[in-house]
């Protein structure tokens, strides 16, 4: 089958903010959402090959990000999920599988919540910063919220730093690549508003998704790295668990000097029925440092295929 570029290059939302898309080939519509500071380039490693098995590929540069309108204004989960609403209309799609990444993930939660999963056939969230980024009495997960006020102030005052920073924690290890591919993420990230950089942030550091969650309705699956150290892998364990199996968690990723420690509070279950798949040599970058394996397992699910690696698939180790 042929791969196209088809020709919308820019939607507008109805507040007059244009969003840079991606639309590449023909078949099954795949959606993907991007994390804080990046554009739908991030997913080069899925667009590249993903066409070539018949998947219609469509990126979406949220706005502040990317290639997309920076406007001044509020940069709310519900304000990118009307956003993502307005896509999938433009482009009349439907039985989308829809990928989020990090806080795309968080948006995408919104999303289903928000509009009742309207044209999404299947959930994707990787390394998803959900369903909090931040630690709280009754969920001993994530950052310390005082670590990411420390981004913030750092975003004001050396946002290039800031990008910096974030590319070291987004993988594994990150002399094992490039130096070429860590300049290409900071391009990337650098392309950010800086005003939208500090309200995500914000937003990531106050938002609870947790209710969101119990909207889920659709065949949903994980993505997570074991040595993520954004959004630590117990993140993704409280989504697939009962509430009488939640994950007891460790020690969480630690920011400059502030990190939290995990207890065993009671939390919030997670998403009925959601499966989690394990990335044993991935931190945050797992599209691209597992590229090979999450473009295999993102089709057999969407194809309700069992995974070429039996142990990384099935239920969630609880």
């Amino acid at each position: 089958m042929s791969i196209y570029s088809n020709n919308i290059e820019y939607i507008e939302t109805e507040d007059n903010v244009l969003l840079h898309i991606r639309d590449w080939g023909v078949g099954n519509a795949i959606v993907f959402i991007p994390g804080l500071l990046l554009g739908h380039e991030m997913f080069e490693y899925q667009f590249n090959q993903l066409p070539q098995q018949g998947y219609r590929c469509i990126g979406i540069s949220m706005r502040g990000f990317g290639k997309s309108s920076k406007p001044w204004g509020e940069y709310s989960y519900d304000v990118f999920a009307d956003d993502l609403h307005t896509v999938l209309l433009a482009l009349d799609l439907h039985n989308v599988t829809l990928v989020g990444f990090s806080m795309g993930g968080a948006i995408a939660l919104r999303y289903i919540a928000r509009y009742q999963g309207d044209r999404i056939a299947n959930l994707v969230l990787c390394a998803a910063a959900a369903p909090r980024f931040t630690a709280q009495s009754d969920f001993p997960f994530g950052l310390e919220p005082g670590a990411v006020d420390r981004l913030i102030k750092l975003s004001y005052s050396d946002r290039a730093a800031l990008n910096a920073e974030l590319g070291t924690l987004f993988f594994k290890d990150s002399s094992a690549v490039t130096p070429q591919l860590l300049d290409w993420f900071q391009h990337l990230g650098m392309e950010a508003s800086p005003h939208a950089t500090v309200a995500c942030l914000e937003r990531l550091r106050d938002s609870d998704l947790r209710a969101d969650m119990q909207s889920v309705k659709i065949p949903t699956i994980l993505f997570h790295g074991v040595h993520d150290r954004i959004c630590p892998f117990e993140l993704a364990e409280t989504m697939t668990a009962p509430a009488e199996a939640m994950p007891a968690g460790g020690e969480a990723m630690s920011v400059g000097d502030d990190a939290v420690s995990a207890g065993d509070e009671p939390t919030a279950g997670g998403i009925q029925g959601a499966t989690l798949v394990r990335f044993e040599n991935s931190g945050h970058a797992l599209f691209y440092e597992e590229r090979e394996k999450f473009n295999g397992e993102l089709i057999n699910f969407i194809e309700k295929k069992s995974s070429k690696e039996e142990k990384y698939f099935g239920p969630a180790t609880r």
